[in-house]
């Protein structure tokens, strides 16, 4: 991993911060993350409930709105948090979501340490996948 080494514990109080943003009424689960970007930024949010469930903003992705409203960037480690600071895994959009914004070489705090985003989301889909040239023809198998 090239650029700034990740801290943390300041990552985790990054994203306990965050939770004072969270708006959770439904639920009563806020939710923060902060993530440390390549130029040495570091990027929040927090999960912004909706009457209608499917809206629902996670974490993660105001916190990829206030990186690309900040300039954009690479993310280079991750960290998520509930209301009493246990370390949270990302759900399975979030992911993807993560891996479009950090690569595979993306750090991400887990409750069993720090893992990469490959193992995370293994054989994640991603921009690669839309420039193959095996894809070029969407209705024929790749030989």
């Amino acid at each position: 991993m090239t650029g700034p080494v990740a801290d943390w514990d300041a990552l985790r109080a990054a994203a306990r911060a965050a939770l004072a943003h969270s708006y959770s009424p439904y639920s009563n689960f806020p939710v923060g993350a902060a993530a440390l970007v390549e130029d040495g930024r570091v990027v929040s949010g927090a999960n912004v409930e909706n009457a209608s469930y499917g809206v629902t903003l996670c974490a993660e992705c105001t916190l990829v709105g206030q990186l690309q409203m900040t300039g954009g960037g690479r993310l280079v480690a991750f960290a998520c948090v509930d209301a009493v600071g246990n370390v949270l895994m990302p759900c399975g959009r979030c992911r993807q979501l993560l891996y479009e914004f950090g690569g595979p070489d993306l750090l991400v705090d887990s409750p069993r340490g720090v893992v990469p985003m490959t193992e995370v989301l293994p054989d994640a889909f991603g921009p690669h996948d839309l420039t193959d040239p095996a894809r070029k023809n969407p209705g024929e198998a790749p030989q």
